[in-house]
């Protein structure tokens, strides 16, 4: 393994820190968006998704903090909190959908929730992909592996607009939960990937 020359590792992490802020910065104004549609549209695959944007702040507030020091402790802790989050996430779903699914109870449409959905994914997938370079490059597997729930971020955007889109174009009131349900196994896979690392 070679060592980085000093000056590209600090563009490295100058490039890492930027995409942090800029995930960071998205889902913080996600999280507003997200919490009036779900509210309006009475949508547990909204909410959920507003979770996950808080989870996501969370994931890059502690990348943040790991690329301001070093060690190996504070990468096991920084992998720590990020697993802890998504169990909390995969909780509060599992039983939000059951509770949907079993009260037969219809989310409405919102055409907010899909415009903001769709352009999160593919904003997301970019950041992703700009995190795995970065942290191949840097070697530092926290950014990588948040690169990781940045994709995932993506991938559950999509499912949770499939849903919304079935919803509002098809009445199939069943894949808003059914969409929260992707959403708990995306967490689950990604807690243990996070708390095992």
């Amino acid at each position: 393994m070679t060592t980085l020359p000093a000056t590209a590792r600090t563009a490295l992490l100058r490039r890492g820190f930027a995409l942090e802020y800029t995930t960071l910065g998205w889902n913080v104004i996600g999280i507003v968006v997200l919490a009036i549609a779900a509210i309006n549209a009475r949508s547990v695959a909204l909410a959920g998704f507003g979770l996950d944007s808080l989870i996501e702040i969370g994931a890059s507030t502690v990348v943040i903090w790991e690329l301001s020091g070093t060690g190996e402790d504070r990468q096991r802790k920084a992998m720590r909190l990020i697993g802890i989050a998504f169990i909390a996430l995969a909780a509060y779903l599992l039983v939000q959908s059951t509770w949907v699914l079993a009260a037969d109870f219809h989310a409405h449409h919102s055409a907010t929730g899909i415009a903001w959905t769709a352009i999160t994914a593919a904003v997301m997938f970019a950041l992703a992909a700009g995190k795995a370079r970065t942290g191949t490059a840097l070697d530092n597997p926290v950014l990588k592996t948040e690169g990781r729930v940045t994709l995932i971020d993506g991938l559950l955007a999509t499912a949770v607009l499939l849903g919304l889109v079935l919803n509002a174009a098809l009445g199939l009131w069943w894949a808003d939960p059914l969409a929260g349900y992707v959403i708990v196994y995306y967490g689950i896979k990604e807690a243990r990937g996070a708390l095992t690392h």
